[in-house]
């Protein structure tokens, strides 16, 4: 029995905190730009001395890329909001309705909201003494993966009493990961209406200096993108998207890869996206509007853009699978 006067105790409980990179609040400029200050002051994100980069950021950037990527977002905005958003939060319900009540599932953003921080404090304070942190990258990178669980040490670094922490290891190569590709993949392209001629891996680019300091991010994908070929029993190309700044980035480039193939006579094409685990900007307006635009009018005829594995029963198969693993012998479900 508590004492007289002690605190309410809630009963431990096991958390699962799902995170993904992050939206603004909505697709205009003022939500854009402060999305954009956050997620370009990130040290992980831009790795410039802040003295350098920073009159950069807030003097030409913020001034200038908010209202084109405001823009870019209205195209892809639905009813429940960022496409991001959406999806990571039916990942979350759909992970809490296979796991029970046994542990409470929740979902973050690493910029903008809900913030991890907010996050790891509600599930502490709901009684969740021992949590799993799980970014939605199967590919580590120090400036998603990493960066997602700084945010939430920083978190704990706060606290009196701090609850027990795992962190979902990268699953680039995990079978898993490679069937719910697979599946998936093999379900789009057996509805369309043409056979491609080539199926294109696109993954989020970094700047080629990542590679050269040690970050593993581009074997991984290269890695996924092999064992997805050999799963498929087909050749699939790899190029890495959405480059930014003056820096070299890692190659070849999606955009240019696009227009080389239409121009060498590719007719047909199809173009996956395994570094995401939810469509966003970068793969709905990126590859699926702009993509297409510039695969078309370099020459080609047929262009389908395959979705993620989102909350579909292959992905959810596949996280739970993940989940259930990393929590073990925490959760005997």
């Amino acid at each position: 029995m508590l004492p007289a006067g002690h605190p309410a105790v809630q009963s431990p409980k096991i958390g699962v905190l799902i995170t993904n990179l992050g939206t603004p609040d909505a697709p205009e400029t003022g939500a854009v730009r402060r999305y954009l200050a956050q997620f370009l002051s990130d040290r992980r994100v831009v790795e410039i001395p802040p003295l350098l980069w920073q009159p950069i950021l807030r003097g030409i950037i913020l001034n200038v890329r908010p209202a084109k990527s405001a823009a870019a977002y209205r195209e892809v905005w639905g009813p429940d909001g960022s496409p991001l958003a959406s999806i990571t939060k039916a990942q979350a319900r759909a992970l809490q309705a296979r796991m029970g009540e046994q542990l409470v599932v929740d979902y973050a953003m690493r910029y903008g909201n809900p913030g991890i921080g907010e996050k790891i404090a509600w599930l502490k304070a709901h009684g969740c003494e021992r949590i799993l942190l799980a970014p939605l990258y199967p590919q580590y990178c120090g400036a998603t993966t990493a960066t997602a669980n700084d945010a939430a040490f920083a978190e704990l670094a706060k606290m009196r009493w701090q609850p027990a922490i795992r962190t979902l290891p990268p699953y680039y190569d995990d079978p898993a990961y490679i069937d719910a590709l697979v599946i998936e993949v093999r379900r789009h392209l057996a509805a369309l209406d043409f056979e491609p001629e080539r199926l294109l891996a696109s993954f989020h680019g970094m700047p080629q200096r990542t590679l050269d300091l040690g970050d593993p991010y581009h074997c991984h994908c290269r890695k996924t993108a092999r064992l997805l070929a050999e799963a498929l029993g087909r050749p699939v190309d790899v190029a890495f998207q959405s480059r930014f700044g003056r820096a070299k980035w890692l190659e070849p480039a999606t955009d240019d890869t696009l227009e080389q193939l239409a121009r060498d006579g590719v007719r047909r094409i199809a173009v996956v996206s395994p570094g995401f685990s939810a469509d966003c900007l970068e793969t709905l307006e990126e590859i699926a509007i702009r993509g297409r635009e510039q695969f078309l009018e370099a020459g080609g005829s047929h262009f389908s853009y395959l979705p993620c594995l989102n909350d579909s029963d292959a992905g959810m198969d596949m996280l739970e699978k993940l989940v259930r693993r990393e929590v073990s012998g925490w959760f005997a479900g």
